[in-house]
């Protein structure tokens, strides 16, 4: 079972660890390592497939990954690696986000079996905590010195602008405590989390020593970032999300089969589940083949089989393949939507289109694919004009109902790869 420390490091995915040869006597037998996720949101998001895909590791080598949901802390606010306060969530937004967060982390290690993960809420330990006790009992066990000589803490203090509240000042002993909780009710003697919870990682060790004469250890993963040192996981659009509500598998898909070629090795190697020997071939390419994007493409299906299942996979595929040309009348609007959306796009009213007022034409300079209608009109004739991936050569064709995907919306494009969208309001 201590082989999981040697996968961990041909993968690079030990920042930090707190004692490794205790860690690794630790990890010859079956042990319990937990992970910790605030709700600040009802998805999990990219940065958040390290710590996951980490869980799902030491599962696979025989031990018993705990997903904390943070409904106690997330109503706090981590202040690690943040330069402002965060908002507070009411009570129904964190309720959503936890339930979500707990749909979520069962897609990636196990529930049931011999080693089943174990899904924990702190704020079942948590509530029934009144604030006296809580500085009486766990409190009176935690120096301020030690949170004073935290990065994520000083960092803070010294901003002019800022600094930190009281709140966000606690949760470093509120994390601390759940390691604490874990280990009595759990047995759970290692922490793993991303490199900028090592402060409070630390911190929830120096509690466990002091409340229980325990020694619990720590591991740190690198975070999601590129070669440039900067985080991975946002886009325009804002953060790639775990949840297809939110960011479709295509999408999901594309943010990985876009990863530069100096990137894309490395996150091979920390986020999908390659072997050694397969590495090395990917390694093996040379550069006048990086054209293909073959480790782009591998990471693309493995990520995406892993958050969206084949499912997934087949849609962000139907995705691909309908920009270049593939079979497009089976979509829903939102799938439409989400293909199409950085496309320019126009929308008429229903009323006009519904007595066939709008003629294919009219569409393409509305849509901007054409400047003019003698520009469209020649367009057509040369055969380089498509009506949702299809040919259209009638110069008199005028859009129906019957063209409609997803009961809204109509995909114009012009030659092999200019798209607009023509929604029906």
């Amino acid at each position: 079972m201590s082989g999981i420390l040697e996968e961990l490091k041909w993968r690079g995915l030990i920042k930090q660890c707190t004692d490794e040869l205790n860690v690794a006597k630790l990890l010859e037998q079956p042990t319990h390592v937990y992970a910790g996720f605030d709700p600040t949101a009802d998805s999990l998001h990219v940065g958040s497939l390290l710590p996951l895909t980490l869980l799902r590791r030491f599962q696979s080598f025989g031990h018993t990954p705990i997903c904390l949901v943070g409904g106690a802390t997330g109503m706090v606010g981590d202040p690690s690696g943040k330069s402002a306060e965060r908002n507070l969530l009411d009570r129904e937004s964190l309720a959503k986000n936890v339930a979500g967060i707990q749909r979520q982390v069962s897609q990636f290690v196990n529930f049931e079996g011999k080693n089943a993960a174990v899904l924990v809420n702190n704020f079942d330990w948590m509530q029934g905590f009144s604030f006296l006790d809580f500085l009486r009992d766990v409190g009176k066990n935690f120096p301020v010195n030690t949170m004073l000589a935290k990065d994520s803490i000083k960092s803070r203090i010294e901003r002019d602008d800022e600094g930190i509240s009281y709140t966000e000042f606690s949760y470093m002993l509120l994390q601390a405590y759940d390691f604490v909780y874990l280990a009595k009710h759990h047995d759970c003697r290692l922490q793993i989390g991303g490199s900028d919870q090592w402060g409070n990682i630390t911190a929830g060790i120096d509690l466990g020593r002091r409340m229980l004469g325990q020694q619990l250890f720590g591991m740190t993963c690198p975070l999601l970032v590129n070669s440039e040192g900067q985080k991975m996981g946002k886009t325009e659009r804002g953060a790639v999300w775990l949840d297809a509500e939110r960011t479709s598998p295509y999408e999901f898909y594309q943010y990985f089969f876009n990863v530069a070629d100096a990137d894309v090795l490395n996150i091979i190697k920390l986020l999908s589940d390659i072997t050694q020997e397969e590495f090395r071939e990917l390694e093996s390419i040379p550069p006048d083949k990086a054209f293909e994007r073959v480790p782009q493409r591998r990471l693309a299906e493995s990520l995406t089989a892993l958050v969206h299942g084949q499912a997934g996979i087949a849609s962000a595929k139907q995705a691909s393949e309908i920009l270049f040309g593939g079979e497009i009348n089976n979509l829903s609007s939102k799938e439409l939507k989400s293909i199409f959306h950085d496309v320019p796009n126009a929308t008429v009213s229903s009323e006009t289109f519904s007595i066939g007022q709008l003629n294919l034409i009219d569409a393409l300079v509305q849509c901007g694919l054409s400047k003019s209608k003698s520009e469209a009109k020649r367009g057509i004739e040369a055969g380089s004009i498509y009506i949702n991936n299809r040919r259209e050569s009638e110069i008199d064709r005028c859009l129906s109902a019957s063209d409609l995907i997803g009961d809204s919306s109509i995909v114009l494009r012009s030659g092999k790869k200019r798209y607009a969208i023509l929604n029906v309001e």
